[in-house]
């Protein structure tokens, strides 16, 4: 029944499944509550809710990922959110002119912020947070100077990370065998960076497996997706080349290693043969030993009749020495930094950063002028439901409006029935403790993640004394979702779906480049590491493409018309960036190409360019005009 109801419907009813994360909603729950309660105790009410909002927005960047990425995906927003805070009280405070230039300047940070938001996951949360923080501060009563506001706010999100920091990490125990070992520093700080280099080995065994079977496709995307999670995860703060600890040099070596086995399992998918069951022993054993922080043992090797497996029996050896080799020896590594601040500047200038940012603009600045002229108290709250409504990467813009509408109306009539039966002060901040305990599970949905933010905000709006704001609460959000939904499908100045076409740009960018550096580089390692590097930067921006086409799919047919012809580039992109990969490892075997290769990608390139004309994409200045001039010698 479901199958057959409109993508853009079946989007709004999908809640992905998985383990509770319990470390996420354990320092959740010690997070927001606590601090409420300590500022109740203080009579400072007006801070601690600007402290409980901090930790509120924080729990929604506290997302999987290694312990000290947190520093930067957590503590990078809530910065930028503190500086909102402190500009709306002050741009609230001498606004002189009234709701005008408040409105006007509303509009200029949307569209500066909206842009920025485009250049990645922690310039997204921190635009977020930067926009709702600056709402906050110009419209709730000022009882409190700016700089307290900010401050308070700063606390809020800063102990919620310092709880990421100082958690235990989960299982400790057992991983390392005994309570005292338990306690060595590296298995408390390098869990979450353990846990994602090993899940690339089972995601090389897994493509392995599937190899020649139905099911492979997946598999090789879950292995990109995979590389681009043990990348960030390495990506904390000091993971630097000369300040490592030996474990984190271990750990970037370990990682290091997967690749010429990434490689050389993806040659082999493209080939399309089934791969023996005992060729997916030895990445298997590897993700073991580094979950285990153990020696790897005597490794399977696989036949050696194709230049496929002869590379992948090539990388179990290598694997083997560096997984062996002593923890304080030093490795230089290969992990790289894959988005250069240039590319970043690129995204937010580019068509989708400036499409982006008119949206949140005309969104953000338009709720605000109409909440204040409806002379509303809680007038902010009509921008904040548009911020979260406006951004993308919350899915479909009707799936995010059905969301939100059905999660405001659950959670105010939650909050209303709980209110009427708890203790006054001691009840409601019970409720913001149980009800920040459950973002962590609630952000899997946008509309329980809705449902638990109406909860608190409408907690924290009784415990500063104001009158009980449900069923305005409800009136207002309405009305966000029906702005939004007509914003988002104004036609804005430049092409339209921005976003998809941008990042399919990029793209192409990424293959090219990979393209000419394996058919003009030699078998030297320096080249080879390159090579590796080139090759995730292609994968992983073709995976982002993937995600923002499959997001205009489930769009309404009115947008999601706008990103047809998307998905057939993003498939002739990875087609060619497997076969390069297939060359790459074919180069290393017998040091130049058949010409059965060389017609594969002459092939794949004038398609390429033939649907991106299709859709108005047309040459770029880094794509070959002449496949025949990448072409090496056969």
């Amino acid at each position: 029944m479901i199958a057959d109801l409109p993508s853009w419907l079946t989007h709004a009813l999908h809640t992905p499944r998985g383990p509770i994360p319990w470390n996420a909603v354990a320092r959740a729950a010690l997070a927001a509550g606590p601090l409420l309660l300590v500022a109740l105790l203080l009579d400072q009410v007006s801070l601690g809710a600007f402290a409980a909002i901090g930790a509120m927005l924080a729990g929604l960047s506290d997302r999987p990922g290694s312990r000290r990425s947190a520093v930067k995906r957590i503590g990078v927003p809530v910065l930028v959110g503190a500086a909102g805070v402190l500009v709306g009280t002050y741009a609230g405070e001498y606004s002189g002119a009234g709701p005008v230039v408040l409105t006007v300047l509303l509009t200029l940070v949307g569209l500066l912020v909206g842009c920025v938001s485009a250049a990645g996951p922690v310039a997204s949360a921190s635009g977020t947070q930067a926009l709702v923080a600056l709402a906050l501060g110009a419209g709730m009563t000022a009882t409190d100077p700016g700089w307290a506001r900010a401050l308070a706010f700063a606390f809020g999100g800063g102990w919620l990370l310092l709880l990421a920091l100082v958690q235990p990490a989960p299982g400790a125990v057992a991983v390392a065998g005994t309570f005292r070992s338990a306690l060595r520093a590296e298995y408390h700080r390098f869990d979450g960076e353990r846990a994602a280099v090993a899940a690339v080995y089972d995601a090389i065994a897994a493509l392995l497996d599937a190899t020649g079977r139905p099911g492979a496709v997946a598999r090789r995307a879950a292995l990109t997706a995979a590389l681009d999670q043990a990348q960030d995860a390495l990506a904390g703060p000091r993971l630097r080349r000369y300040v490592r600890s030996g474990a984190e040099r271990r750990l970037h070596a370990q990682y290091a290693a997967a690749l010429p086995l990434a490689e050389a399992a993806t040659a082999l998918f493209w080939a399309g043969d089934a791969v023996p069951g005992r060729a997916a022993e030895g990445p298997r054993r590897l993700a073991a030993a580094v979950r285990g922080g153990a020696h790897t043992g005597p490794l399977p090797a696989p036949s050696r009749h194709a230049p496929g497996l002869r590379a992948l029996d090539d990388a179990l050896l290598r694997a083997a020495e560096v997984f062996d080799r002593p923890e304080d020896s030093r490795h230089p590594g290969l992990h790289r930094r894959y988005r250069s601040a240039k590319g970043s500047v690129r995204a937010a200038l580019g068509p989708g950063g400036r499409e982006y940012g008119v949206r949140v603009a005309v969104s953000y600045g338009a709720s605000a002028a109409v909440a204040q002229a409806l002379h509303h108290e809680y007038w902010y709250w009509m921008p904040v439901t548009a911020v979260f409504l406006v951004k993308p990467d919350l899915g479909p813009l009707v799936s995010r409006v059905l969301s939100r509408a059905a999660g405001t109306v659950l959670g105010a009539l939650v909050f209303a029935g709980f209110a009427a039966l708890l203790p006054r002060a001691a009840g409601l901040v019970a409720l913001v403790a149980l009800s920040g305990a459950l973002i962590p599970v609630a952000l899997r949905h946008f509309a329980a993640m809705t449902a638990v933010a109406t909860v608190i905000v409408l907690a924290l709006v009784e415990l500063g004394g104001a009158p009980q704001a449900t069923w305005t609460r409800i009136g207002e959000t309405l009305l966000a979702c029906a702005i939004v939904l007509l914003v988002g499908h104004l036609p804005v100045p430049g092409q339209r779906a921005g976003g998809v076409r941008a990042r399919l740009e990029r793209a192409t960018d990424a293959a090219h480049a990979y393209l000419r550096h394996v058919l003009g580089a030699s078998s030297e390692p320096d080249d080879r590491a390159r090579r590796w590097t080139l090759r995730r930067e292609a994968y992983r921006t073709l995976a982002e493409a993937r995600a923002a086409i499959d997001l205009a799919a489930a769009e309404l047919p009115a947008l999601a018309r706008q990103a047809e012809g998307a998905n057939e580039v993003a498939a002739t992109l990875e087609h060619l960036v497997d076969t390069t990969t297939a060359c790459a490892v074919h180069l290393d075997d017998e040091g130049r190409l058949v010409p059965a290769y060389t017609r594969r990608i002459d092939a794949l390139l004038e398609e390429l360019e033939q649907r991106r004309r299709r859709i108005g994409l047309g040459g770029g200045a880094e794509g070959p005009e002449e496949p025949a001039g990448l072409r090496p010698a056969v």
